[in-house]
């Protein structure tokens, strides 16, 4: 957006926009049955319904209440409900309990959005001020961030589900399906190099970022090399063959504390064939499929991501070696995790009020992934992204690309 505060935004782009990114959660949510959009299985998943409330109270809170005057508030229960983690705001319902909760119903939660849009609608009517449309490009790049993590959860709450039953077979799920089933992309022998040296970390330019992916900045990044494709279910397979979930040597400690807590020592999803031992099924939004050997592993937690590389002689990649490299190698199919701590940019500053919330308060105890996925939102991914989530998550789209020193600078 432009500095100088007397320039104001042309509606019409922006209003394109915002129907286009709300239709497209709606979308998301299509396919499911009404009971669907209920269940909460862990704490980590939200019910498609809460996804649909909390995206529209985002706008009601952040946007509408203090910038259209006259605006009045759909229910005045809802900022209970559908407030994320804004200490700022007020209280709310607990992370875990968002799936204890039967009312607003499916048709309340679409009757308040319709509320939200049609108030958001005039506001957009009228020019925008640089400080309001940089406002309302944060609300929707945070409901693209949302469909990722919606189309994510319903995954979940259906794949933990004893039928297995399909999401959407003939569209998303086939899409998913097809990814899997399209071959390992980049030979596996193939690496690219970074020959050490300093190097620009972070975004720069006009375009929209999360203020995490800033301030820009240099790094000394030593001479690394980087595996062009993903590890594939095959090699992940032979690291499960050869005891990979039984020797400890391979894992943290922490690590290996969890995975003798898990009922089933494979990734997410994996379900062993009921009438071929040793061959493997997994649930995709389509329903079960075979697992397809040249596709990269998914749904694998950082502990289980860090013990596959130390088992193969590799390593898992600093955020900084990742985004030194990343013109370089293919990436878009997996968040892939690094071996960064999720920390503040040097410089970094929040934001004041709410909005300050929005990333810096969960700059601990959390790990660094990168990429994107297919069930990113198109035009949602950039390299400079950084995504982030404790180490024994795995029901992201998570997979894994290896890293080795690369020796000397050249």
């Amino acid at each position: 957006m432009p500095d100088n505060a007397t320039q104001m935004a042309a509606p019409d782009a922006t209003t394109r926009r915002y129907r286009d990114v709300r239709q497209r959660t709606e979308r998301l949510c299509a396919p499911l049955a009404i009971e669907d959009h209920v269940p909460q299985p862990v704490g980590d998943v939200s019910p498609p319904k809460w996804h649909l409330g909390h995206t529209a109270w985002f706008f009601e809170a952040m946007i509408l209440q203090p910038n259209l005057p006259g605006y009045r508030v759909f229910h005045e229960r809802f900022g209970f409900v559908f407030n994320s983690y804004y200490e700022t705001v007020g209280e709310r319902v607990q992370r875990v309990q968002r799936g204890d909760l039967s009312r607003p119903t499916v048709a309340e939660v679409l009757a308040y959005r319709a509320h939200v849009d049609a108030a958001m609608g005039e506001l957009l009517a009228a020019p925008l001020s640089p400080e309001l449309a940089t406002l309302i490009e944060l609300g929707l790049q945070h409901e693209e961030q949302h469909q990722e993590l919606l189309l994510t959860d319903i995954k979940f709450i259906l794949g933990v589900n004893p039928l297995a039953p399909e999401y959407d077979p003939r569209s998303v799920g086939a899409v998913e399906v097809a990814q899997e089933h399209a071959g390992p992309g980049p030979v596996s022998d193939a690496w690219v190099r970074w020959p050490g040296g300093a190097f620009e970390i972070g975004h720069a330019g006009d375009a929209f970022a999360f203020d995490n992916e800033g301030p820009r900045h240099a790094v000394l990044v030593p001479p690394v090399e980087l595996r062009a494709a993903l590890v594939t279910n095959a090699e992940y397979l032979a690291f499960m063959a050869d005891g990979g979930y039984e020797r400890f040597e391979h894992w943290h400690a922490e690590g290996w504390d969890w995975i003798r807590a898990q009922p089933r020592r494979a990734p997410l999803y994996w379900i062993p064939h009921p009438d071929h031992p040793g061959e493997w099924l997994h649930y995709t939004l389509a329903g079960l499929q075979p697992l397809a050997p040249q596709a990269p592993v998914t749904h694998v937690s950082y502990y289980e991501a860090y013990a596959f590389c130390q088992w193969a002689g590799w390593r898992l990649p600093t955020e900084f070696e990742w985004e030194a490299l990343a013109t370089s190698i293919p990436w878009g199919r997996r968040w892939e995790w690094t071996e960064s701590a999720y920390l503040p940019y040097p410089g970094f500053r929040k934001a004041a009020g709410a909005v300050g919330e929005y990333n810096g308060k969960f700059m601990v105890n959390q790990k660094v992934l990168r990429g994107a996925s297919y069930a990113t939102p198109p035009g949602h991914a950039r390299f400079t992204y950084r995504n982030f989530f404790h180490a024994p998550l795995r029901w992201q789209y998570t997979g894994i690309r290896p890293a080795r020193d690369g020796g000397p600078t050249s």
